[in-house]
């Protein structure tokens, strides 16, 4: 058996389609959802990450715009400037760029965004209400873990699913979403006792536990389902890169680069084992960005009904 890859390019465009409708029937009502990116700092992978996110947003015909402030700005005045979007009727969506600077605390950052805006779903509102199974806006990364998977067309009901790693932001949103479709869950983490037996159990598996190749074909079901969240960059002298084959396309840019991006999962023999199998890049980050211009039109379209 040899896994089929679930190309998440190709799940983000199908769903890009449908947001490019949504959007249209928006703008036909003069509505422009508006997505506003907080960045504080000069962190490079926050750089990129919100300039993607917003240039992502103008393709698709969103207002999406990016507030870059110092690293010296103070936590009242980074307050202040989330409570001067929230009151921005233009402003349908708010992200502020982790991570801040550890002077300032996030948590009462995040706390501070209107529910109704929080489309990266982080506020404690929102965070509730997910996990009570009711309306809201759903974690970006969760929520392309969850389209992922029914692309597959993979009965979630019933099944048996396994998360490797609890974080607030994929871990246990994640658990939350397979229990609302009536799977059966077991949240792993680092004290969990013989990890391996309880992921052979699994239908589905999604890796999260940011450990790079830590999920090993030994550890999978034959034709089960693996997500792998993992975005970990490794050099030559890490002990994941001695288990690469050097000609291989990753041992290839391993040698060449110095070193390279894997998931959680070691993917090759994985995928000689699991009937469905995301790779990383290309699997699971794609769905991030569009989920949140997902969450955004929604959360347009929630504020003016």
């Amino acid at each position: 058996m040899t896994a089929t890859i679930i190309d998440g390019k190709a799940v983000a465009a199908r769903l890009e389609g449908e947001l490019r409708g949504q959007i249209a029937a928006l703008s036909a009502r003069g509505i422009r959802p508006g997505l506003v990116a907080v960045r504080v700092g000069n962190d490079p992978a926050s750089e990129v990450y919100v300039r993607s996110k917003a240039r992502k947003a103008e393709e698709l015909g969103l207002n999406g715009t990016q507030e870059h402030y110092p690293d010296s700005i103070s936590q009242d005045d980074l307050l202040a400037i989330v409570q001067r979007l929230n009151s921005d009727p233009d402003v349908d969506g708010i992200l502020v760029q982790l991570p801040l600077p550890s002077r300032i605390n996030a948590d009462l950052i995040i706390e501070s965004i209107d529910p109704a805006k929080d489309v990266d779903g982080f506020h404690p509102i929102s965070v509730g209400r997910l996990h009570l199974g009711r309306k809201t806006l759903i974690p970006c990364t969760p929520a392309g873990v969850i389209r992922l998977i029914e692309s597959t067309g993979t009965a979630i009901r019933g099944s048996n699913a396994v998360v490797i790693g609890r974080s607030q932001i994929v871990g246990r949103p994640v658990a939350a979403l397979l229990l609302q479709r009536d799977a059966t869950v077991t949240i792993t983490h680092s004290g969990t006792k013989d990890l391996a037996a309880i992921c052979r159990n699994a239908d589905i598996i999604v890796a999260a536990v940011g450990r790079p190749m830590f999920v090993t074909a030994d550890m999978i079901k034959p034709g089960a389902v693996v997500i792998d969240v993992g975005i970990n960059r490794i050099d030559g002298s890490s002990p994941a890169a001695a288990r690469i084959d050097p000609d291989s396309r990753k041992g290839r840019a391993l040698e060449e680069k110095g070193s390279v991006i894997v998931g959680d999962v070691d993917f090759e023999p994985a995928r000689e084992v699991a009937s469905w199998i995301t790779p990383v890049p290309g699997g699971v980050g794609p769905m991030t960005i569009v989920m949140l211009m997902k969450n955004t039109v929604e959360a347009a379209t929630e504020r003016r009904r």
